[in-house]
């Protein structure tokens, strides 16, 4: 069994403690006044620092400790949260990142710059705040009437405390920080080495610390281990004894620990319990518990299943063909195992978009003071869950998009003002399921796309010929092309045309489209409508002459029979009747050119997508299908018509039609027809 890195560890937990920091960032700026938040990022930064040190990252480690300082002093109320200090650690935390990444790289320089503007966000402060004072000065200044404190404190780590990443090192230099302290070290409890267990903590400690801080900051360094550690503070000099105690849950015998200090007559690690938890009758309830896996791990699980529901697709069939009574109820069970796997994977990689949407908040505080403007960004349905692929390719695209409402749509507060609109621009991201399709969605309320500028820009970069008759859908997918851009200059944000035909790419890769409303004054809506999953889907198996294909089934609305007088009379004309309604439909093998002969009864499946549906008629309706969607090779990258392939149970392929290509093409048959007509 491979040992995991404990730098990549690290990385990993330093990434979650950088999106913690950042959304309580975000959060503090509506509400500077808000303590949580303020607590939240302080802790985040607290945290940060001390695992940087524990795994060797001292740059990263000192750096963070004036970030670190800074809220400290928010905090406590000696200076106030301001945008500027948000944004400067906003900053900050982009160049800690960085020392993560390569905490052997030349980062001096910038450590200062943001160190400086650090220190302007607070009034100057930040920097000799970064500083604690030495121990002797301090002790030139121990003296009570000098306002300063003496207190005396034991402690006892838990035994597993190391093993689980606390540094108790850590944890002194923190409280040297302080003031004048001594440190004396309580080896009692240690055990024969014959018994001594090498990741164990055997170590106690007694500190006597002078200070001007209050009780709570020395509370505070003990603040992620408190609740499992034996804790005792005293105040020395003529003040009542305070006391806060803890113990240690599964701790070593009594006897082991002669030297350590009384503990109470009652312990109160019980309380300790969550009071949410209802647990009144002394039982509590069991804790959740979460496991981290590689996603390469859940990836390669998914492989494997995909495998089995083809090997079960095998079974089924040979057991089909068997009068083995004894074989087809094995085949059944099978069949339901695989099937709720299958379900219980897609459930393992199913992600809230919630966790692709919080990234754009600090995207849009950018931008926001980049370009001048006041932006609000609202998100709804975060959460919808979509396959964990599907969220990783959709960052890049959902980035461009929202610049691109940002930098093109939404206008200056001035303009925004004069045309009678709020002076903040609102730009809305939001996800909602349909059928087996994720719908997200950009929408703001800014200027609107102009149709005379995008048309003056195709026709003068050769997309389109003059006077070129074009729908207003596909007038306004022009965006898409590549090279295309309406702004006037190249900037930071845009002019390039590169960002929305890379949208484009990646949407059409993931099997999805794009539709556009805008009204000019008004805004857009761009909505990305994308499938759920792209590794495992229910299909309705069918056959077109003598091959056979896989239409999957959420977009399947339902079946009818196209008789041979009907699919006669309806030549010319390619229309069905269904409940008041003319449904366009395509005769697949004629699309297909199988060269066969209709069967006496065909079939037609009704699909939809969106508010657009039409029929596809075949030749027979086999039933449906558990499909493992296998990608098309390089060489079929320009078969549109179909969107992947799977393996049957009796080993030959059948194609995956595209839902999407083929709703294109039967309503732009229907618009043809009318036109004609």
């Amino acid at each position: 069994m491979s040992q995991l890195d404990p730098i990549q560890v690290f990385r990993t937990e330093a990434a979650e403690l950088f999106e913690q920091i950042e959304s309580g960032l975000l959060d503090l700026l509506e509400d500077l006044s808000n303590h949580d938040q303020i607590d939240a990022v302080f802790r985040g930064l607290h945290t940060l620092k001390g695992s940087g040190a524990m795994f060797g990252f001292e740059a990263l480690a000192a750096f963070t400790h004036h970030c670190e300082t800074a809220f400290d002093k928010v905090r406590k109320g000696e200076v106030p949260a301001t945008a500027e200090l948000v944004a400067a650690v906003l900053e900050a935390q982009d160049h800690m990142k960085a020392l993560v990444d390569k905490p052997n790289g030349d980062h001096d320089a910038m450590s200062e710059h943001l160190l400086d503007k650090l220190r302007a966000a607070v009034g100057g402060q930040a920097g000799t705040a970064g500083s604690a004072p030495a121990p002797a000065q301090v002790a030139k200044q121990a003296t009570p009437e000098n306002g300063l404190t003496h207190y005396r404190l034991n402690f006892r780590l838990p035994a597993n405390a190391m093993v689980n990443g606390t540094n108790p090192l850590g944890l002194l230099d923190e409280l040297r920080e302080l003031g004048d302290c001594t440190v004396a070290a309580n080896c009692a409890s240690l055990p024969d080495l014959a018994a001594l267990v090498p990741t164990d903590l055997y170590i106690g400690w007694t500190v006597n610390l002078i200070t001007d801080k209050p009780k709570s900051d020395i509370e505070d360094v003990f603040i992620f281990v408190m609740d499992d550690m034996e804790f005792v503070l005293e105040e020395i000099g003529g003040k009542a004894v305070q006391t806060d105690t803890r113990t240690i849950e599964a701790a070593a015998p009594a006897e082991t620990r002669a030297d350590a200090p009384a503990k109470p007559a009652a312990p109160v690690a019980a309380a300790q319990q969550p009071a949410s938890t209802g647990a009144t009758d002394g039982k509590h309830a069991k804790t959740a518990e979460n496991v981290k896996v590689p996603a390469e791990r859940l990836d390669e699980l998914m492989d494997r299943v995909g495998e089995l529901v083809i090997a079960q697709s095998r079974l089924s069939q040979l057991a089909g063909s068997s009068a083995d009574i004894m074989l087809r109820a094995v085949s059944e069970d099978v069949e339901r195992l695989s099937g709720e796997l299958r379900d219980t994977m897609m459930v393992l990689r199913m992600v809230p978009v919630g966790s692709l949407f919080a990234r754009f908040r600090r995207l849009v505080h950018d931008l926001a003071r980049e370009t001048g403007k006041m932006i609000e960004l609202e998100t709804e349905g975060e959460t919808t869950e979509v396959d964990k692929t599907v969220i990783e390719r959709l960052a890049d695209p959902l980035v461009h998009l929202v610049r691109n409402s940002i930098d093109h749509g939404l206008e200056p507060p001035d303009e925004r003002h004069a045309n009678g609109k709020s002076p903040t621009g609102k730009v809305i991201l939001s996800a909602r399921q349909a059928g087996g399709e994720v719908v997200i969605t950009i929408k703001d309320d800014g200027r609107g796309i102009n149709r005379d500028r995008v048309r003056a820009k195709a026709e003068s970069s050769g997309l389109i010929q003059p006077g070129a008759q074009l729908t207003d859908q596909e007038l306004l997918q022009l965006i898409f092309q590549p090279g295309f851009s309406t702004a006037s200059q190249i900037t930071n944000l845009s002019g390039r045309g590169v960002g929305m035909d890379v949208v484009k790419k990646t949407v059409e890769a993931l099997r999805g489209i794009i539709d556009i409303r805008s009204e000019e004054g008004r805004g857009s809506e761009i909505a990305l409508r994308i499938p759920l999953t792209l590794a495992i889907i229910d299909g309705l198996l069918v056959r077109v002459g003598a091959g056979c294909y896989v239409i999957p089934l959420a977009a399947v609305e339902e079946c009818l029979e196209l008789s041979l007088e009907d699919d006669l009379r309806s030549r010319g004309r390619s229309f069905i009747s269904l409940r008041d309604s003319l449904v366009p439909f395509l005769r697949l093998r004629d699309l297909f050119q199988t060269g066969t002969e209709p069967d006496p009864y065909q079939k037609v499946v009704v699909i939809s997508t969106g508010d657009e549906r039409i029929g596809l008629v075949v030749d027979q309706i086999i039933g449906d299908h558990q499909t493992v969607i296998k990608s098309m090779s390089k060489l079929h990258h320009d078969v549109v018509t179909f969107s992947g392939a799977t393996i049957l149970g009796d080993g030959s392929v059948a194609l995956i039609l595209d839902v999407t290509h083929l709703v294109s093409v039967g309503q732009n048959q229907e618009a043809q027809l009318r036109v004609a007509g």
